[in-house]
């Protein structure tokens, strides 16, 4: 079930550096593709980064709308994350193409990709000389939720392998996410 995450703890949704699915939208054109380089910024008001190629069609989108979303896809949309971040969506319609199906954000009209274990709805904020210099988005967290099965009490909880979120290396590379465990400081 998806559940809401206070927009104080949706930096816990990105900390550990998942891969990211941006879905955009724009009158009547939507897209997907994949980006490694998401991050959180900021705690209040929750703010994230995310690197959008200018030559792609969501840098098109997003440009226009001015907002986004970063969802995150577990281990068992891996074939899909490639997929998506390999063709163009200026030739192909890449959500009828790769099956993907959506779920309505609450905050932003860009479509939030089902499947996915976390969901954080955006608008960007006016840094348009960062975002022409660098292809690097600002952008405000407005809305954030995730999966219960692995996302509860503020903490990720993986026991299932295919819910595990993914870590891009390179050429169709990932790892999973792996075991959970504490540490403490030492005591002087």
């Amino acid at each position: 079930m998806r559940l809401d995450v206070p927009l104080a703890k949706a930096y816990l949704l990105l900390n550990h550096g998942p891969v990211t699915l941006v879905s955009s939208h724009h009158g009547t054109r939507s897209n997907v593709m994949a980006a490694a380089w998401a991050m959180p910024l900021d705690f209040e008001p929750p703010k994230v980064v995310v690197v959008i190629d200018r030559n792609t069609l969501t840098r098109e989108l997003v440009d226009a709308a001015r907002e986004f979303a970063l969802n995150v896809p577990p281990r068992a949309l891996a074939d899909k994350t490639v997929a998506v971040g390999s063709v163009t969506g200026r030739e192909v319609d890449k959500w009828e193409r790769f099956g993907l199906e959506t779920l309505p954000a609450r905050k932003i009209d860009a479509p939030l990709v089902a499947g996915c274990i976390a969901w954080l709805e955006c608008r960007v904020l006016e840094e348009r000389a960062t975002e022409r210099s660098y292809d690097l988005f600002i952008a405000e967290v407005v809305a954030a939720s995730a999966d219960d099965r692995v996302f509860r009490e503020g903490r990720w909880h993986f026991e299932d392998d295919a819910l595990r979120t993914l870590h891009y290396v390179a050429g169709g590379q990932f790892f999973s996410t792996g075991v959970a465990y504490g540490a403490s400081a030492p005591r002087p």
